[in-house]
């Protein structure tokens, strides 16, 4: 019994074992499962889809010329007929060249005298030789003999030896000055290599025999010379080249007309040469790819944007999602107008400009360089551009980028000014680029100037594609520029108008804010048009009810109607101007940023006035701070905060009627220190050095709104008109849901 009991719990132990190891296995596996579905769910997921999206389009966008190719020819050989739409006239270049080769094969070489005195010299010796021979006191044998030596042995030679020994002394002086003549005469005229052979240096000399020359002398002269006489023409090498190359110049192209509807290419036909440049001038891009081609470029477009990725991941990391989108959006339009272009038109026409520009704009000018020259490179590599193009155009994003820095993006006649530059820029590099290679590849003046004249004006039109661009990418994305920001200051925008008219006080207060923003953000790095823009809007929530702010009430001269209502309720309506302004925003198309003014310009601060009347309305015990704060957030940026502090600012000096610059000063540093002790700055970039520049630039500027003036005349005062205004019947105290709300707050309480 022992033992069996033993063995039943040995068993059970087992069974134990496997079903926990089972169950565990459950579990991990479920686990792995919800892992891959959190993945799956993940943003990290989500931008590699997006990655991915992006390159294969970008990829079938470059190489989609290349593939319609492929649908016409297949390993050299039409795979059907193609018809001219248009009358196309090409070179036959075959031909052209073979022509070419015949006219500079029939240029004679160009000759050019040489140094010819050596020759006069041989004359000389031979003259000098000759008369020692003579004066020799031996055997006419014997001097016959040496004579001999001297000269070609030939039957016309005896004669010419005999001659020389036998003539006399003054006839021989006679002969050599005669010879000396004649010499000169032929040098002058020139003796090439074709010159000597044959009869034709024999004749050369007889034809420039010196006068009165007797025909033994004459036969004796020019045997004389033949034996003396070398070529002085000498074949100039380049001369020849530059006319042989003329030459070919003057060969016109053999040209062959395919007439509208004629066939360029019949089915089964070999695709010549002369039929690729037809195609080609009929819009053909000729550049074949297959699928390991066109891997290559997926993977080459890949490698560009991880790199692009990893910059901005190290120098860019406040680039969001939506100004990114914009980077691809642009280079997938930029691609496109790039591979529409009619192949073989000049790359120069590519509105980089208006790419780095857009960029720049939206996000910042080194992303706009660095992005534009990596997809100037992929453009490079994917539509065979040459390498003066990417130079030009490489030094061309670069000068772009430094011209948008510095470009003032409140005016957009600036916009028009840079784009000006940048296309004078342009036109001298390309210039340059060319002249270069001029000095070393024969390159026609024509493109120089067409290229030239393409990039100028691209940067011209660049600037004013840009100006027509922004409205549209701004509304698609819901991201405002300093452009659109600038719109936002008229004070003929409806909001603002419906302040002047309707709010007043709220009005006059926004614009004096506004300008305490914008100094401010100036002094502390900040975006100022931003800041003055969030200024003049982040109190529109006040339309709704603006007669329960007390800076409306003395326009409209009204009672003050927190009077009538406790102390949670008056909390209530104040506070909620922040949620009524986002509204208010939504239905007039405010851009989104600016609803960051409106709904953190309070943070989540107290509403100390109505929280002090609770507390004696209801005693401390009962009342909360954390009831009568504003719901926030907390200032996010450096131009939210400084408005919050402004805010604050403008009304206390006002309130407190500060006029000397120590009492603004101390009612400045004690609001910030007030916000700062209730931690109202901690999620905002503002440092403590940007707080005191803060206050310096705000003190300056209220001390200058409270200056002194000359009091009128009493009686000027008295005409004054100094009736009230009724308050409108129309206006609620109060709203059903805020009764709502106050009602319930008691009771919890």
């Amino acid at each position: 019994m022992l033992m069996l009991y033993l063995q039943n719990l040995k068993y059970s132990y087992k069974m134990r074992i496997l079903f926990e190891k089972k169950l565990t296995g459950i579990y991990m596996n479920n686990l792995k499962i919800e892992s891959v579905k959190e993945y799956f769910k993940s943003t990290s997921f989500k931008n590699v889809i997006f990655f991915l999206i992006f390159t294969v389009i970008l990829t079938f966008i470059i190489s989609s010329q290349n593939f319609l190719f492929q649908q016409i020819v297949e390993n050299g050989i039409s795979r059907k007929d193609i018809i001219a739409q248009k009358t196309i006239e090409v070179e036959d270049t075959r031909r052209t060249e073979q022509r070419k080769k015949e006219v500079a094969q029939k240029v004679e070489p160009i000759l050019t005298p040489t140094e010819d005195g050596f020759i006069k010299n041989n004359l000389s010796s031979l003259q000098s030789s000759i008369i020692k021979i003579r004066e020799k006191d031996t055997s006419i044998a014997t001097k016959m003999e040496e004579m001999g030596m001297l000269f070609d042995t030939d039957n016309k030679s005896q004669y010419l030896i005999t001659y020389l020994i036998n003539t006399s002394e003054d006839d021989l002086k006679n002969l050599f000055d005669k010879a000396n003549l004649t010499l000169l005469n032929v040098l002058s005229v020139g003796i090439g290599e074709k010159d000597t052979e044959g009869n034709v240096l024999d004749n050369l000399i007889k034809n420039n025999m010196a006068p009165e020359t007797s025909r033994n002398q004459s036969n004796v002269i020019t045997k004389l010379l033949e034996q003396i006489i070398v070529p002085n023409l000498v074949v100039d090498e380049n001369a020849t080249e530059i006319a042989r190359k003329n030459a070919q110049n003057s060969v016109k192209p053999y040209e062959v007309t395919f007439k509208k509807g004629d066939k360029i290419l019949f089915e089964g036909e070999p695709v010549t040469k002369l039929k690729r440049d037809a195609l080609r001038q009929a819009g053909y891009n000729l550049v074949e790819i297959n699928f390991s081609g066109l891997i290559g470029v997926f993977f080459v477009i890949a490698f560009t944007v991880i790199t692009f990725l990893l910059y901005k991941e190290e120098f860019e990391k406040n680039l969001d999602n939506n100004r990114l989108a914009i980077v691809g959006l642009m280079s997938i339009v930029l691609s496109i107008v790039a591979i529409v272009l009619p192949t073989g038109f000049s790359p120069y026409v590519l509105p980089f400009p208006a790419f780095v520009a857009i960029v720049s704009i939206f996000t910042n000018p080194r992303i706009g360089f660095v992005s534009s020259t990596l997809l100037l490179s992929v453009l490079t590599l994917g539509m065979h551009y040459d390498i003066q193009f990417l130079t030009a155009f490489t030094l061309l994003n670069l000068v772009s980028s430094i011209f948008m820095a510095k470009v003032n993006l409140t005016s957009r006649f600036d916009l028009i000014k840079t784009g000006f530059y940048i296309a004078l820029c342009g036109l001298i590099f390309v210039t340059s680029i060319y002249l270069l290679e001029k000095f070393l590849l024969d390159i026609e003046n024509i493109i120089i100037v067409r290229d030239a004249g393409f990039v100028f004006i691209n940067g011209i039109l660049s600037s004013m594609l840009e100006l027509g661009i922004l409205p549209l990418i701004e509304n698609a994305f819901k991201i405002v520029t300093p452009y659109g920001l600038v719109e936002l200051t008229d004070h003929n925008q409806p909001l603002l108008r419906r302040l002047q008219m309707e709010a007043p006080g709220t009005y006059h207060h926004s614009i004096m804010v506004a300008n305490l923003c914008e100094a401010a953000a100036e002094v502390v790095g900040a975006n100022p048009i931003l800041a003055k823009v969030g200024a003049y809007y982040h109190d529109i929530g006040k339309l709704k009810r603006p007669l329960f702010f007390i800076e409306n009430q003395s326009q409209f001269g009204v009672e003050n109607p927190h009077k009538k209502l406790n102390s949670r309720l008056s909390k209530m309506v104040i506070t909620s101007h922040t949620k009524d302004g986002v509204e208010e925003a939504k239905k007039a198309k405010l851009p989104p940023i600016i609803n960051d003014f409106i709904l953190q310009h309070h943070g989540e601060s107290l509403v100390s006035y109505f929280y002090n009347q609770a507390i004696k309305e209801e005693g401390a015990e009962n009342v909360k701070k954390e009831q009568f704060r504003y719901s926030g957030p907390k200032p996010q940026s450096k131009e939210v905060a400084i408005l919050m502090i402004a805010d604050a600012v403008e009304a206390a000096v006002r309130a407190a009627k500060a006029e000397t610059q120590e009492e603004i000063e101390n009612i400045i540093k004690k609001i910030v220190d007030d916000r700062i002790n209730d931690d109202q700055l901690s999620d905002c970039p503002l440092t403590l050095a940007d707080l005191k520049k803060i206050t310096t630039t705000f003190t300056r500027i209220l001390r200058g709104n409270q200056h002194d003036r000359i009091k009128y005349h009493e009686d000027m005062v008295d005409e004054l008109d100094k009736s009230k205004i009724v308050l409108p019947n129309n206006i609620h105290i109060l709203d059903e849901n805020n009764k709502g709300k106050i009602n319930n707050d008691k009771t919890n309480n």
